[in-house]
């Protein structure tokens, strides 16, 4: 997740400080992902750097606002225009755990497939349940991230079982997938 442009889409809308910025992001997306106050002036500080907000004067409370700029604003529109490349995304834990396990001497594998498809579909329980609770109240971006972070737990779960399939394949006999 870009923090950088999920703040620029919020200055886009008026000039926030800190704390408000951390309030709308998560009120934006659901509380799905929660923000750091640090992750937030930290970023505010690079995107000052950048030139793509300036800081105002401070309040009387003592809290300083940030407004986006012209570059922020076309910086925002380009990101918007531009859809996510795979290889832009984040390397995945997951991926490289099972791959370092393979090559690994001494690691079963196949307890780490196990112990993670297990702990997978808790969370995709978590989800679903998350889901049903909220819906009524959630609006629809926060509804939309939910929905996303269900459909890829659930294609985790695939992967898993496809991975079990294949180290099974490999040994010579398929493990049972489903233990959980």
């Amino acid at each position: 997740m870009s923090i950088r442009y999920g703040l620029l889409a919020l200055l886009h809308r008026g000039p926030m400080y800190g704390y408000q910025l951390r309030s709308a992001f998560e009120e934006s997306i659901g509380a799905a992902w929660p923000l750091n106050i640090g992750q937030v002036y930290t970023t505010l500080g690079r995107l000052v750097r950048d030139g793509l907000v300036r800081a105002l004067p401070e309040h009387d409370a003592g809290q300083r606002p940030y407004q986006i700029t012209e570059a922020g604003r076309t910086a925002l529109a380009s990101w918007f225009d531009t859809a996510v490349g795979h290889a832009d995304r984040p390397r995945d834990e997951l991926t490289i755990k099972l791959a370092l396990a393979l090559a690994t001497p001494g690691v079963d594998i196949n307890a780490v497939v196990r112990n993670q498809r297990a702990a997978t579909k808790r969370a995709l329980q978590e989800f679903v349940r998350r889901k049903v609770r909220d819906t009524p109240n959630q609006n629809l971006s926060g509804r939309l991230v939910l929905d996303a972070m269900i459909f890829q737990t659930e294609a985790e779960i695939r992967w898993l079982d496809h991975c079990a399939e294949s180290l099974g394949a490999q040994a010579g006999s398929a493990p049972g997938t489903d233990q959980q």
